[in-house]
């Protein structure tokens, strides 16, 4: 009887294996040789693929106006921290500060007031941050501040530099009629900014900026006055409604501040263009 049962259950186990493997060897109940050629043949081939070469992103190139001072020096070295390729150009060219980071800068000397001395400087250039300003007669104020850097935004629309950032500066009520040129040219660069980068023109209006000053051989820490008066003045904002003397209390901000943002904002498709006064400095200064 027991053999019996023994070859039965032989019969149904082929028959079984026999149906299966019409349906494909997928289906198989008993081993299948080729199963174990086709896995490897299948490892050969993912071993033998070719490697294709993925072309790295392109390179951010930020060209800095006035990079060798005070403000530009400080932008310079923050891009360069980021990654980014920098290029600065001035009319000394070659920053005076003996550190190690300005070794990695493409110095350019060049004139804004004569487009034709620097514009090949703009080749290859995806953003701007114009530093560029100065004291003197009102005239002369008026021709640094504005004459300058409305040549070098129109400079750099027409060669289809994407991002644009001006470093200008907060308005100071009376001050402002003391240096009318220097105002008066501030604010015509802004307009010309705003007409020829309306989403990729960016305004920084910073009041005093403190940090470590060099002055030929000498440091000037700024920062011993600066910095108390930006943790007082900057919780006081509504003092600076006060008609006349109210925009006097402006907080000051730290020059490492004004470069983080201002690199931030040449770089960031998303950064939002317009105008930021020296609280939304201070705010996204604070931001990673």
């Amino acid at each position: 009887m027991s053999r019996l049962v023994h070859h039965s259950k032989l019969i149904f186990y082929r028959i079984s294996s026999i149906a299966t493997s019409r349906n494909g060897r997928f289906l198989s109940t008993g081993p299948d040789k080729s199963s174990g050629l086709n896995d490897s043949a299948k490892t050969d081939k993912v071993e033998e693929a070719e490697t294709v070469e993925v072309p790295p992103p392109p390179t951010e190139k930020l060209l800095v106006l006035g990079g060798n001072g005070f403000v530009g020096s400080h932008i310079c070295k923050e891009a360069l921290n980021r990654g980014l390729t920098v290029a600065s150009l001035s009319r000394s060219g070659r920053s005076s500060v003996q550190e190690s980071w300005a070794n990695s800068v493409i110095w350019h000397q060049g004139n804004l007031f004569s487009t034709d001395s620097w514009k090949d400087v703009l080749k290859g250039v995806t953003s701007i941050i114009s530093c560029v300003g100065g004291f003197g007669s009102n005239s002369e104020m008026y021709k640094i501040n504005g004459t300058a850097n409305i040549n070098a935004i129109r400079a750099a629309s027409e060669e289809g530099v994407k991002r644009f950032v001006y470093i200008s500066a907060a308005d100071f009520g009376v001050v402002n009629y003391l240096l009318n040129g220097y105002y008066e040219g501030k604010r015509a660069a802004e307009t010309e900014l705003l007409t020829r980068y309306p989403y990729g023109g960016v305004i920084l209006r910073p009041g005093f900026i403190h940090g470590t000053r060099h002055v030929g051989s000498m440091k000037l820490p700024l920062s011993v006055i600066g910095s108390p008066l930006e943790m007082v003045l900057q919780h006081a904002k509504p003092l600076i409604q006060v008609p006349l003397v109210g925009p006097l209390l402006t907080p000051p901000v730290s020059v490492n501040a004004v470069a983080k943002v201002a690199v931030r904002a040449a770089t960031d498709p998303v950064f939002p263009p317009g105008i930021v006064d020296v609280y939304g400095i201070l705010r996204y200064s604070q931001q990673r």
